[in-house]
């Protein structure tokens, strides 16, 4: 089976639909990730981490990136609005964004390049928000925009009500 591999405004961002979805009376079975079908579709990527946040409703997370990773989000749990953020300054799309609702439903993917920050607002009561990196987590060589920065120009659908310090601009 084939992975969905559909290309986005921002260039260099997909949106990918996993290859395996399968519903039963016992419930579902999602493959949500397989090297050999992302290396078929072009993707050559060699993920090394994953990890995991868990947020309730309207916290915003981000919009964090670097310059070195790629990641591949999803929704294991819930729903959120994900943006996408192109901040490399030689881009002619620099500063441009692109959003996305992920969800347990959809359970689509997104697959963000380096010098790409992404944040995201919890839609449903809680949320469980996967990705995989191709590189160690290393906070001091990632880039933090502000969610509300008013010359990105950013469309929420809500209002956060939990912000940390360093996602309000204070650390």
């Amino acid at each position: 089976m084939a992975l969905e591999v559909l290309s986005t405004p921002l260039e260099g961002v997909k949106l990918i639909k996993p290859s395996t979805h399968f519903e039963d009376f016992r419930g579902q079975y999602i493959e949500t990730y397989n090297k050999n079908l992302f290396q078929q579709a072009g993707i050559g990527i060699e993920f090394i981490q994953d990890s995991i946040s868990v947020s309730s409703q309207y916290v915003l997370r981000g919009i964090h990136g670097d310059n070195k990773t790629w990641k591949l989000v999803s929704c294991l749990h819930g729903k959120f609005y994900l943006v996408v953020v192109n901040n490399n300054p030689h881009s002619p799309q620099y500063r441009k964004w692109q959003s996305f609702t992920l969800s347990d439903n959809n359970r689509w993917h997104v697959l963000i390049p380096p010098l790409f920050g992404n944040g995201h607002l919890v839609l449903s009561d809680k949320a469980i928000f996967h990705y995989k990196q191709s590189t160690d987590y290393d906070r001091q060589s990632q880039f933090t925009l502000l969610w509300d920065d008013p010359s990105l120009n950013i469309w929420w659908p809500a209002r956060p009500v939990i912000i940390s310090p360093r996602d309000q601009g204070i650390e």
